[in-house]
């Protein structure tokens, strides 16, 4: 598994974790869509967004191994913003590529593309 260096392991002041320590013995956490609701929290959505602002600023729009980011986060993101980066894509693979839908993104999370340094 791939250790992301440099990568924000959570959202600051809280427990939304942004990266797992360890690989699972078990096997990866396959990824699946998770549907966001309006009624979401703010934080659950604050969370969201900086998870979004981490991956632009670490991988921008060019492909990236899934390694060791959260697969719960990845989740909620998946198959909107995140996508597969190859065929076939196996989600249950720590090697499996993801890219990041910068207009999918930007679309959803316009504050995590502004200069503010808020997170």
């Amino acid at each position: 598994m791939l250790k992301h260096r440099g990568f924000p392991g959570r959202l600051p002041g809280s427990d939304f974790q942004f990266t797992v320590r360890r690989a699972n013995p078990k096997g990866a956490t396959p990824l699946i869509p998770r549907e966001r609701y309006r009624d979401r929290k703010s934080v659950d959505r604050r969370a969201d967004a900086a998870f979004v602002r981490a991956l632009w600023e670490n991988f921008g729009d060019q492909p990236f191994e899934r390694g060791n980011l959260d697969a719960g986060r990845l989740n909620w993101l998946f198959g909107r913003e995140v996508l597969p980066a190859e065929d076939p894509f196996d989600p249950a693979s720590y090697d499996a590529l993801l890219v990041l839908d910068v207009e999918a993104a930007r679309a959803s999370f316009p504050d995590a593309f502004s200069d503010g340094e808020g997170w």
